[in-house]
């Protein structure tokens, strides 16, 4: 216990370090976003991230540093809460603590949970579901304590539902391992014999009646956005095998995901030894299968979606009374590689000089670290252009809409300015044009068009009838060096009379963060 406490206190200090001046990474930003517009459901999720965003910032959009201390208590607190799951599985005790020390450096976890992303939420209700279903098969038959431990999995794995569709899979894995177990001899299939698991599930249904309620009444835009506008050119490729592949060697570590493959192959052979061995198999093979082959076919999924099925692996692992010593002796290594690489990735966002170990030159989109920095420089820079858009009635320019190219930068100056009307211009539909819509804010009087080298789109097509007033320039640094080159491009309907107000005539001064 020494040492997960020892090590839990030594990343709860560099989380709370960067919670002081790191800001939004897109997807953070789109999420806080989310907060000024609640709604069931967004294109992307389930709304519930936009719930504990709005909670955050009490009403409004969270600044960063808010966001990250509270993401920060929950990064924290997910080792302890995993070796508690692993008990109430019946893993002894020092077994759960050495399992939860891997857990807590395994990169997808340790830094990936630092983010205001949906799987902030989603991994502990995962974890939580588990453990409760493990303590109603444990418990007697009929108790009041197993009925509401089975109702309280349920509902978990529902609201687990309502932060990400993936949640949807551990329903049907809950209700497929109490079917597995019902028809096994093992002392808890009586227990599973009975209303209550079923009445879980039913709790956790009941959940997500609004999200599907409001897809229905929408056209099922999230369905249409994940299974049709995002997915051209897919189909099964070995550059999609390759990136799921390397994806499970970057998030877990080289050794780590060696010995979750073991371990998935030790649980699947032992998935009839008991009760709890068969929960875990389910939450693991069920949604596991399914994300692997979406992974497979999309060009756009992401690497980590299968993480929430790769909790039941450790987990198994600290209940196994017999693992071949190569594979502790792997876990371990794994475990010693695993903080390494979480380590170098808390230094490379921290140190702002790393910056300079990026080649010159080098295309703006790969260091991802750079969009945590300059982005209050870029707000600044927005609204003092803004106000050269004033009137009488509007003397900060507020009746401005702001537009980007792409909904990173769309959602970064929304989160910054939840008081401003920002539209957006991606290629395919995203979430303002249900906010902004794209008729309404080529109609405005005035527009702000704000990119950065990333996307070399200045709005002139977007806006035909209006003509640009001033351009302006706002460069952002870190360690020194600049990484971010913004460019702010003022339109107006009313023509040359605007042109002619413009105070500052050339454009904005370059700015160091």
């Amino acid at each position: 216990m020494t040492a997960l406490l020892s090590l839990s206190l030594l990343l709860f200090g560099l989380r709370l370090w960067a919670t002081s001046f790191v800001g939004f990474g897109d997807s953070e930003a789109l999420y806080a976003s989310w907060a000024v517009h609640p709604q069931p459901a967004y294109l992307d999720h389930p709304g519930l991230i936009g719930i504990v965003a709005r909670a955050i910032g009490e009403g409004a959009s969270p600044s960063p540093a808010r966001a990250h201390f509270v993401t920060t208590v929950i990064a924290t607190s997910m080792p302890w809460l995993f070796v508690a799951t692993a008990r109430a599985l019946g893993a002894p005790r020092e077994r759960a603590l050495r399992m939860g020390l891997v857990v807590a450096v395994v990169p997808e976890l340790a830094v990936g949970l630092f983010a205001l992303t949906p799987d902030l939420v989603l991994a502990p209700l995962w974890l939580g579901a588990i453990a409760l279903a493990a303590i109603a098969l444990r418990g007697p038959r009929g108790s009041t304590g197993s009925a509401a431990a089975f109702v309280g999995a349920g509902l978990a794995a529902g609201v687990a539902a309502s932060a990400k569709v993936s949640g949807l899979l551990l329903v049907a894995a809950l209700a497929s391992a109490y079917l597995a177990i019902g028809r096994s001899r093992t002392p808890s299939a009586a227990v599973v014999r009975t209303p209550w698991p079923w009445a879980g599930i039913a709790v956790g249904l009941v959940t997500i009646v609004p999200i599907v309620l409001y897809e229905a009444r929408s056209g099922m835009p999230m369905l249409r956005h994940r299974f049709v506008d995002t997915q051209t050119g897919a189909g099964l490729a070995a550059a999609n095998v390759g990136a799921l592949v390397g994806g499970q060697l970057v998030y877990l570590s080289p050794v780590l995901a060696w010995t979750a493959a073991a371990l998935g192959r030790y649980l699947v052979r032992a998935r009839n030894d008991d009760a709890t061995t068969l929960l875990l198999f389910w939450c693991f093979a069920l949604p596991i299968a399914p994300l692997v082959l979406l992974c497979l076919w999309s060009r756009v999924a992401e690497p980590h979606w299968i993480a929430p099925a790769l909790l039941a692996l450790p987990l198994y692992g600290a209940c196994a009374d017999a693992l071949p010593k190569a594979t502790v002796r792997a876990v371990r290594w794994g475990a010693a590689l695993a903080a390494l690489v979480t380590l170098a990735a808390h230094l490379w966002v921290l140190l702002p000089a790393s910056a300079r170990l990026v080649p010159e030159g080098a295309d703006p989109k790969l260091d991802i670290a750079n969009e945590l920095y300059g982005w209050p420089t870029a707000v600044e820079a927005v609204r003092d252009e803004m106000k050269l858009a004033a009137t009488p009635a509007d003397p900060e320019g507020r009746e401005v809409v702001v537009v980007g190219p792409h909904w990173t930068i769309c959602a970064q100056l929304h989160a910054a300015m939840p008081d401003v009307r920002v539209g957006c211009a991606t290629p395919i539909r995203d979430d303002f044009d249900g906010w902004v819509p794209r008729d309404e804010w080529r109609r405005a009087a005035d527009v702000l068009w704000v990119t950065d080298n990333r996307y070399a789109a200045d709005g002139t097509d977007q806006l035909p009838t209006h003509v640009r007033v001033s351009e302006g320039k706002v460069r952002t640094f870190r360690g020194g060096r600049s990484v971010r080159l913004f460019s702010l491009y003022l339109y107006s309907r009313r023509g040359a009379a605007r042109k002619d107000r413009a105070v500052h005539g050339d454009a904005l001064a370059e700015q160091e963060q």
